[in-house]
């Protein structure tokens, strides 16, 4: 992981979007601080796209959806999207899909509450309509054992699971971070994201950033990513001083900087 002052100015000129995780990377403490809420306006007034994907529920995503500045945002690591202003849902899968799904992770979610000591469903789980989340570093705390047992429970039942920096997620389906971003631009934008790669940055702080950071050419972990790093086997390209809110309000610095340049 780079500096992100080693970022090369020339292509800092060609980026006209910017994916972003949420938590622990657009947030700090569980809000969003001024500077990374002025970042996403500054973004926005340069002609940025800035389209926030994370495993949060679309439930608790709707409020941020419609006060940010951003042109969606894709929620339960791809499988819905907030739009036009955070006013309409879209999906991936249609509703006789999501029905069945949701009933068998209700079963999982289950499963995993009766074998693995001290495991909680995530508070925000009356929100969630596609996945399960259980907590691990939000309000409660789980070792990197059971946190492991976990994961690998979920997939035992044919789940997708993935470990953000406070939850572990579960889903059906073959969507994940890096296929909703493609949705997103397609459906938003009528645009093929892969054609674009080269345009686009993505910005992360946890291993189920790492996908994002395999793919995306040009990709920056905040600084608190560094707690991650052992466990990564895909790193960002750049990393930033700063940790957090402020990490992102770096990156949008440094686009705007060059671009004005």
């Amino acid at each position: 992981m780079h500096p992100l002052s080693d970022w090369p100015a020339g292509q800092r000129r060609t980026i006209h979007g910017v994916l972003t995780d949420i938590d622990d990377t657009l947030t700090t403490e569980g809000a969003i601080t001024a500077d990374a809420l002025q970042a996403l306006a500054d973004l926005r007034a340069a002609g940025l796209h800035v389209v926030p994907v994370t495993g949060r529920p679309v439930g608790w995503s709707v409020p941020f959806a419609q006060s940010w500045p951003v042109d969606a945002i894709v929620a339960e690591n791809g499988a819905v999207a907030l739009v036009d202003g955070g006013t309409r849902k879209i999906y991936q899968q249609d509703s006789a899909t999501r029905m069945a799904n949701y009933a068998r992770l209700q079963q999982v979610a289950q499963r995993v509450l009766r074998e693995v000591p001290g495991s909680t469903l995530a508070q925000d789980s009356p929100g969630r309509e596609t996945d399960i989340a259980i907590d691990h570093s939000e309000f409660t705390q789980l070792p990197p054992d059971k946190i492991e047992q976990v994961a690998r429970l979920m997939r035992s039942e044919g789940l997708q699971a993935t470990v953000s920096s406070i939850h572990i997620n579960g889903w059906i389906g073959a969507h994940d971070k890096l296929a909703g971003a493609r949705w997103i631009v397609r459906e938003l934008l009528g645009r093929d994201l892969d054609a674009e790669i080269g345009h686009w940055v993505y910005v992360g702080d946890s291993t189920n950033d790492q996908l994002m950071f395999q793919h995306f050419p040009h990709s920056v972990g905040v600084a608190n990513i560094r707690r991650f790093e052992a466990q990564l086997s895909h790193k960002p390209r750049y990393i930033t001083r700063l940790e957090r809110g402020g990490g992102f309000a770096e990156v949008a610095q440094a686009l705007l900087q060059h671009r004005a340049a």
